[in-house]
């Protein structure tokens, strides 16, 4: 009888053993826009950066990073949550080496978007050199670990991507280039088959666990409600639209390619839902401001408008929902990033 319960204490630590090694999340990937970028933008020539004050204020030493943030992002907070680092450093952060990497690393640029034409705007990193900047980074992982824990912490990372606003907001609704090609229903058909494209490649580089992040509320972003003086400085209800259209053509992409690809695990990470709540009801987290930022007059400011010599910048981002114009503070990342952990991303843990 003892021996009965030696063995099936063995079996059932073996079958544990085995539950974890399938699920354990070695290191966290990331591509981008600024939502996730952690401070790539800084090492290019290009004016979409944030590494000056007040940026970084509530960051770990309250130094800049590069992160449009008050303090963390997103993918840093998930990060944490999967038992990694606090934070995802940048790839082309020269502080940084491959045994950082193999953690954790963002390929991001603040800016960019799906289209290469989004990139051109601001020059900065298109997602097709994000791609390559990976390519590279799979060699020197190769060379650190060696080729078969590689090939392992490549199958089992998990693979985040956040972009998409940028390609509506900075080029769309911007410039004519695009609109005079598209219908705004034909652009978001051509955006979902550059993603389409990206994530194929992805899983043809060995990627399996992977994250397409949906757009936010894009019409309730401080700047938008701006400049909706016939709105009422209310949100854009137009944008809005277009972002829920976009994040359902995401998920029809996410079941598709889950019946396509053998082996791959893709999910949906929409932050659309959750954002929209804060930003309807912000007390009920904890803010008392969604529709202005913390920084500067918080109405249209983000980048160089958004600088430490600036009286009007707040002394609490706690209270603020959005830290400049365009992107939150960090209790709303931590707050968005924990929802994604236990919604889309819990399957991974």
């Amino acid at each position: 009888m003892a021996s009965v319960c030696i063995l099936w204490f063995l079996l059932t630590q073996f079958l544990m053993l085995v539950v974890q090694s399938r699920t354990k999340v070695p290191t966290i990937i990331v591509f981008g826009d600024s939502s996730v970028d952690p401070g790539n933008n800084n090492q290019i020539p290009t004016v979409a950066r944030s590494n000056f004050e007040p940026y970084g204020r509530d960051f770990t030493g309250g130094q800049p990073t590069g992160r449009f943030c008050n303090g963390r992002l997103p993918t840093d907070f998930i990060s944490e949550a999967f038992g990694l680092k606090p934070t995802v450093p940048a790839y082309l952060d020269p502080i940084y080496n491959i045994s950082d990497f193999s953690i954790g690393v963002s390929f991001a640029s603040a800016g960019t978007g799906y289209d290469n034409a989004t990139s051109d705007v601001l020059s900065v990193i298109p997602l097709w050199k994000e791609l390559e900047y990976y390519k590279d980074y799979q060699k020197k992982l190769r060379a650190y670990l060696g080729d078969k824990k590689a090939s392992e912490t490549i199958s089992e990372a998990l693979y985040l991507l956040s972009m998409g606003t940028n390609d509506f907001l900075e080029n769309y609704y911007t410039f004519p280039d695009r609109r005079s090609q598209f219908t705004i229903d034909e652009y978001q058909n051509f955006l979902i088959g550059i993603a389409k494209n990206f994530t194929q490649n992805l899983y043809a580089l060995g990627a399996r666990k992977i994250s397409l992040g949906g757009l936010p509320p894009m019409g309730c972003l401080p700047l938008e409600r701006t400049t909706n003086f016939m709105g009422g400085n209310e949100c854009l209800e137009s944008y809005n639209i277009v972002a829920m259209a976009f994040n359902d053509k995401l998920g029809s992409l996410v079941v598709k390619l889950n019946k396509e690809l053998p082996g791959i695990r893709l999910v949906l990470s929409n932050p659309y839902y959750i954002l929209h709540q804060i930003i309807r009801k912000p007390s009920s987290y904890g803010f008392d401001s969604a529709a202005i930022a913390c920084c500067a007059t918080g109405m249209f400011e983000m980048g160089y408008a958004c600088d430490q010599y600036n009286l009007f910048t707040c002394t609490d981002a706690k209270k603020y929902v959005f830290w400049d114009s365009f992107h939150p503070t960090e209790k709303t990342n931590s707050i968005v990033a924990e929802h994604m952990v236990k919604t889309s991303l819990s399957k991974f843990l």
